[in-house]
């Protein structure tokens, strides 16, 4: 499992650069600074919890278990749900349309599960010797 979750924080962390690449040199010529805030916390959430992500395939080696596991994987679906919703958002402001209220309530959602897999990854250090 932990492979798995190194292979995922690689994914996210080279998406992560490619997608701030973007956002600083060509979103700010067609976006409100508005909509651009809302992407650069997309990209710093995603890169964060890309190095948690990491974390936890490393810790894996030593600390194998169930807690750790849903760590990772709600890091991944937090990551999914966060920052995609922000992207999300941040594309139908660009081309002027309405932001349904699902997509809005979505970004809170992927929040939790960020917090969980912190809780989580807490929980299972905690609870190996």
């Amino acid at each position: 499992m932990h492979r798995t979750f190194l292979i995922i924080a690689a994914l996210f962390g080279a998406l992560a650069v490619a997608l701030g690449a973007f956002g600083a040199h060509g979103l700010q010529k067609v976006a409100a600074l508005e909509t651009v805030e809302i992407y650069e916390t997309a990209v710093r959430y995603q890169f964060y919890h890309t190095f948690a992500l990491l974390a936890v395939g490393v810790l894996f080696i030593w600390y194998p278990g169930k807690l750790l596991s849903l760590s990772g994987l709600f890091f991944i679906i937090g990551v999914l749900l966060f920052s995609g919703s922000l992207y999300l958002i941040t594309f139908l402001k660009i081309a002027e349309k309405i932001i349904p209220t699902l997509v809005g309530i979505i970004t809170p959602i992927g929040g939790l599960f960020l917090i969980a897999g912190w809780l989580l990854l807490l929980f299972s250090l905690l609870t190996k010797r």
